[in-house]
């Protein structure tokens, strides 16, 4: 305790700290060896500090710091040096310095660079192109300053590594193949770059796309040559690469041991899926059932869906769940799984009629095998593509004894069973089977779209448009981008007289499917039914860019433009559909006419003896043809004409009286004879009018009678669609229009010859047939 001191408030705190021992002080003056030191590189001497009493000692380490026991008269209390004021700024860089302006291009070279990365993943491919060169004249303009001031052992290599693999890149991605070629290879050939050896995947990759596929192997395998097996998944994918290579060239065997190398080290789906084709082109069975199994064997490494299923009433751990639901992972897990379906579905479909002596038999094995395995819901989805095949095959009965087994499995499988089997009654057009097939696919699964198209188009055969509309509506809520449903609806309201509703439709599908024929030709219709030509024939013209040979289009698209007035488009059109199918009545009509209107007589012949090819017992395109002769001046080959067609039908009148005329203007002695045979088939086609006539009112007087006898309802309706049929006969003083449906063939030829009593003879016989019923009479006088 001795040694310890108390400090009181008078005391002064930085007292003793200038006392020193006697001892420690020498004449550093008269000291040769300490003057020696200070001289020499060893070491320096310090200053010299001077009390307040005027006697030198040595600095202390609080001296140092400012502190003191007493101040210097006039001095204050600054250990931080304040008094002397801010430091002096920083010097300013000199830019112009060789060191600094090679700095700034490399910043400028790599800037561009990432430019070019930029715009290459927006997909401005051409303005990556030309960063990316750029970046390239940058590069050697700082190649060549680095070598004008002599740093030319300090190159960058990793920066010129990087623009010529980046200008590489982006001329493979605007496909100039030579150029990207000749930049690799210029980084392959340079022993400086490290691992540049793995661009010859990329020159391959190229050469591959180019179809040259001997140097594509070639460098496959350059390429696996200098890869090490740690690399083992670029390894196996170059070996995958390779087999695709062989594939493409028809060497299949060389491609199986690829495939097979693959499975054997690090199977995967796609792989699986390659070599099971690989063995159905060989068509070696028994690999191909190998390969089928080793395919669904194959692991996907997914997560149990199990695991995604709320098992507690903990709201945070539920939010979790369907965070992780939702999230990029799980989606690409369920995007995996999706493809997997997808490869075994396609190759137990192609394999099936080829592993057994029937398909049924090999898709019976491919569904033991999927049974077995971790995809056993897709056995009943093939199933259902076993009666698909069936469908395809036309064999409908197996079809539906197939899909039947289907009533009693879960909703799903059932609601897709029905819905195919409700499509099929539909094809057969059982419409009440079809309903019924489609009630049970929507009991099933009301959600599945499928069924509700059914359901609104078995409603829509019985024209409950209204209803039908429902269920499509129903079938877009469910799933709105069901293209069928939007179809179907369009076509609803079309014929609700809803033109706009439906014009909303087909345009919302134009814009889903831009290349549909059959959505372009309805929006055409329903222009057309809203008094817009123009628009239709716009609508037309784009059918014809999609479905050039469709001769009905090019008609509509003459008939539009023919009742615009624009003929010479018109006859375009009808010309071209001619071309595609000369059986058309309507085309060979009008461009018949078109020549008689244009004074081209002798070309319109041709198409009117077309149409007597088609028609031979229509006679007036054969009093067509003759009168072309006749406009045509050809007058002996219009009476050679109208012989002819004498002969064919000897009571056509029209015929008879050109025979007269022409007999007269020519002078032949014939002349008598048809006038006299005109003048017999004018007065029996009187006679035959008056006689129908007759007959009919007698018919409606029985009629009548007979109905006095029956309820009031049945004669209220009989009467007054009786009497209606009347009411659309010609009046009695009309001649009856021979052109009518109600004038007998033209190819009739009675054998007995024009008498009174032979028409009486046919209606007698006809009134008292025991089957007579008035829808016949319906059919024959007033279509419904």
């Amino acid at each position: 305790m001795e040694h310890v001191h108390l400090a009181v408030e008078e005391d002064d705190l930085y007292s003793g700290y200038n006392d020193y021992n006697p001892t420690f002080d020498s004449d550093l003056e008269n000291d040769e060896s300490f003057k020696q030191a200070v001289r020499s590189s060893h070491g320096r001497r310090p200053p010299v500090s001077i009390c307040v009493d005027g006697t030198a000692r040595p600095m202390t380490a609080v001296r140092a710091a400012g502190y003191t026991s007493s101040l210097t008269r006039g001095s204050t209390f600054d250990p931080l040096g304040q008094s002397r004021g801010p430091a002096p700024p920083l010097e300013a860089k000199n830019e112009d310095t060789p060191e600094e302006k090679i700095k700034i291009l490399e910043r400028k070279v790599n800037h561009l660079i990432e430019e070019s990365c930029m715009a290459q993943s927006t997909g401005a491919l051409q303005l990556a192109l030309e960063k990316a060169k750029e970046a390239g004249r940058k590069e050697r303009a700082l190649v060549r300053q680095r070598e004008q001031s002599g740093n030319a052992d300090n190159i960058n290599l990793d920066l010129t590594y990087s623009v010529l693999l980046n200008l590489a890149n982006q001329y493979a991605n605007n496909e100039m193949y030579p150029e990207a070629l000749n930049t690799y290879q210029v980084i392959v050939n340079n022993k400086m770059f490290n691992n540049a050896g793995h661009l010859k995947v990329n020159m391959a990759n190229i050469y591959f796309k180019l179809k040259n596929y001997p140097k594509a192997i070639k460098f496959y395998r350059m390429a696996l040559d200098q890869i090490s097996n740690a690399h083992k998944e670029m390894r196996i994918k170059i070996v995958q690469n390779i087999g695709m290579v062989f594939v493409c060239t028809g060497q299949y065997s060389d491609a199986i041991m690829s495939y097979e190398h693959i499975m054997s080290e690090s199977p995967n789906i796609k792989t699986g899926y390659n070599l099971t084709l690989c063995y159905y082109a060989i068509g070696d069975k028994e690999r191909m059932k190998k390969a089928f199994q080793k395919l669904i064997s194959v692991p996907l490494g997914i997560s149990d869906e199990e695991k995604y299923i709320p098992s507690n009433d903990d709201a945070g751990s539920n939010m979790v769940i369907e965070a992780i639901k939702n999230d990029k992972l799980h989606q690409m897990e369920r995007d995996l799984k999706v493809l997997a379906e997808k490869y075994i579905m396609t190759a137990a479909k192609l394999i099936a009629p080829a592993i057994e002596t029937s398909f049924a038999a090999g898709f019976d094995w491919c569904v033991d095998m999927v049974k077995s395995s971790q995809y056993v819901e897709l056995a009943n989805d093939l199933e259902i593509n076993k009666a698909i095949t069936y469908i395809r095959q036309k064999d409908f009965n197996q079809a539906m004894e197939t899909l039947k087994t289907f009533e009693k499995k879960d909703s799903r499988v059932k609601s897709a069973a029905a819905t195919n089997l409700s499509f099929l009654y539909f094809l057969e057009k059982d419409y009440d089977q079809a309903k019924r097939y489609a009630d049970l696919a929507m009991n099933a699964d009301r959600y599945n779209p499928a069924a509700l198209i059914n359901k609104g188009n078995t409603v829509f055969v019985k024209q409950d448009y209204e209803k039908a509309a429902e269920f499509y509506k129903e079938a877009l809520r469910n799933d709105s981008s069901c293209t069928e449903a939007l179809y179907n609806l369009g076509l609803a309201y079309k014929q609700l007289n809803r033109l706009e509703e439906a014009l909303d439709c087909f345009l919302k599908l134009h814009a889903i499917l831009r290349d549909s024929a059959q959505v372009m030709y309805q929006l055409a219709s329903l222009y057309e039914l809203l008094e817009d030509p123009q628009q239709a024939i716009k609508w037309l013209m784009q059918v014809i860019s999609v479905t050039p040979t469709d001769p009905h289009v090019l008609a509509k698209l003459g008939e539009l433009h023919d009742g615009e007035g624009d003929k010479s488009q018109a006859f375009q059109c009808y010309s071209e559909s001619f071309r595609y199918f000369p059986s058309n009545i309507d085309v060979i009509e009008w461009l018949g006419a078109y020549y008689i209107e244009t004074q081209f007589c002798e070309k319109a012949i041709q198409y009117f003896e077309r149409a007597t090819l088609i028609q031979p017992t229509q006679v007036k395109w054969q009093l067509m043809v003759a009168s072309c002769y006749r406009r045509s001046g050809n007058y002996q080959k219009a009476l050679e004409t109208y012989k002819d067609i004498h002969c064919k039908f000897p009571e056509n009148v029209e015929c008879l009286r050109f025979l007269v005329r022409l007999c007269t203007d020519i002078g032949l002695k014939e002349v008598q004879e048809y006038a006299t045979k005109l003048k017999k088939v004018e007065k029996l086609k009187e006679i035959r009018e008056q006689v129908y006539v007759s007959w009919l009112s007698h018919l409606y007087m029985c009629v009548l009678c007979a109905d006095s006898g029956r309820s009031s309802s049945s004669s209220s309706t009989k009467g007054e669609r009786l009497s209606a049929r009347m009411r659309s006969l010609p009046p009695s003083s009309e001649p009856y229009d021979g052109s009518s449906p109600k004038e007998l063939d033209a190819s009739y030829v009675d054998p007995l010859g024009p008498q009174m009593e032979r028409p009486k003879t046919g209606v007698k016989k006809r009134v008292e047939e025991d089957d007579f019923a008035d829808e016949e009479l319906g059919d024959d006088l007033l279509p419904e």
